[in-house]
């Protein structure tokens, strides 16, 4: 069932979900915060956009040209009357297609920014997959995966770009070695624990395509207090 919510902690943006699909989380919110703009950032390519959370908050960042790829097309259609309802057409275009297909569809270093929320597991002969296929590929890299990801956005970011991605704390070892591998320096990690006594159950990650060596580890978030509400820092996220 299609439904419109206020995004999440945003009063002034809207977004339409479906209650089949996977929805957005925090996630989504957290990594346009976290990535660097700047006044010369021009064009940002969010991969796997979904229903386009991501685009509509970096809306609210930068007047950059953002454009959002999404593979499933019932997710592409809800993404394209996201952007409709918040009238945001002239900035932002949604297309439905594959990643290895972009090479096809834009110049090399086309990109300033690439964002992308990925699918976190791993898919394995053990692999416990939702017969659901819209979670599935949105959960499992059975569409999209680390390496396609890195892959791209060598090909697309400008030299100097950045690709900034939000993962699971115990992908970390295998992001960075893939990031590398395609002249994807990492520079600023972050972890984010639901409570000060908890592991980080997410971490934010900022590369630059031929970087130089050194990253730097921020503060940790904490993203709930203890009565199950968002933390100020959290907050801070948001609007």
């Amino acid at each position: 069932m299609e439904v419109i919510n206020y995004l999440l902690g945003y009063k002034n943006l809207k977004i339409y979900q479906n209650t089949d699909m996977f929805n957005f989380s925090l996630d989504s919110v957290l990594l346009p915060g976290f990535i660097k703009i700047n006044k010369n950032t021009k064009k940002i390519l969010d991969i796997g956009t979904g229903n386009a959370p991501i685009p509509l908050i970096l809306s609210t960042k930068t007047n950059a040209q953002i454009i959002g790829i999404e593979i499933q097309k019932e997710v592409y259609d809800l993404a394209q009357k996201t952007i409709k309802l918040n009238n945001l057409e002239k900035q932002i275009t949604i297309m439905n297609g594959d990643i290895n297909e972009l090479k096809a569809t834009f110049p090399i270093n086309s990109f300033d920014i690439i964002t992308c929320n990925p699918p976190f597991f791993k898919v394995s002969e053990n692999s416990n997959l939702n017969k659901n296929d819209y979670k599935t590929i949105a959960r499992h890299e059975v569409k999209l995966n680390i390496d396609q990801i890195c892959m791209t956005a060598k090909t697309l970011l400008k030299n100097g770009g950045i690709i900034g991605l939000v993962h699971r704390p115990e992908r970390l070892t295998d992001i960075i070695k893939t990031m590398r591998n395609y002249n994807l320096e990492p520079k600023k990690i972050q972890f984010v624990h639901p409570r000060p006594d908890e592991n980080a159950n997410i971490v934010l990650i900022e590369s630059v395509l031929n970087g130089k060596p050194g990253v730097k580890i921020l503060p940790p978030l904490i993203s709930h207090q203890a009565n199950g509400e968002y933390t100020d820092q959290i907050k801070k996220y948001f609007e």
